[in-house]
């Protein structure tokens, strides 16, 4: 009997490609949120110890155009912190449809994998049945031959 070949190859290739591009762009996105997430920690902990910082030195005593100085910088790395985070939100929402593309192609991929499956357990059903059909002949002529003699 001729060797099992699925008619579906290509495109299940074609599919396990798709998948596996979706999955580096997926984590791709990942490492970008990571790397947002640690911007706006920076500029949290630039605000924590510029506050610290105007603390200490409006209790020793400073000019009004420093503390004027601190309140921008301070005010400046807050709004730095809200526009970053309004970019990690726009990250988010890339991964979470990233995510469900790749749920889709894993669907798709399993799909045919599955009917993959389904045609070569046919397919080794009928080699089986053949197999078993050659043997019955095989025998079946030896016996003729035995008792023809």
């Amino acid at each position: 009997m001729k060797k099992f070949n699925f008619p579906l190859n290509t495109v299940l290739n074609y599919k396990d490609q798709v998948l596996e591009n979706l999955k580096t762009e997926h984590s791709k996105i990942l490492a970008d949120i990571a790397q947002q997430e640690r911007r706006i920690e920076e500029l949290m902990e630039k605000s924590q110890s510029a506050a610290v910082r105007y603390r200490e030195d409006t209790q020793c005593g400073v000019t009004v155009n420093i503390m004027r100085e601190y309140e921008r910088y301070i005010t400046f790395i807050q709004q730095r912190i809200v526009a970053e985070q309004g970019v990690l939100l726009k990250l988010k929402k890339k991964e979470e449809q990233k995510r469900a593309e790749v749920i889709e192609a894993k669907k798709e991929k399993a799909s045919i994998d599955k009917l993959k499956e389904k045609k070569l357990d046919q397919y080794n059903k009928e080699v089986l049945k053949s197999e078993e059909l050659f043997i019955e002949e095989f025998v079946s002529n030896t016996m003729s031959v035995r008792s023809s003699r």
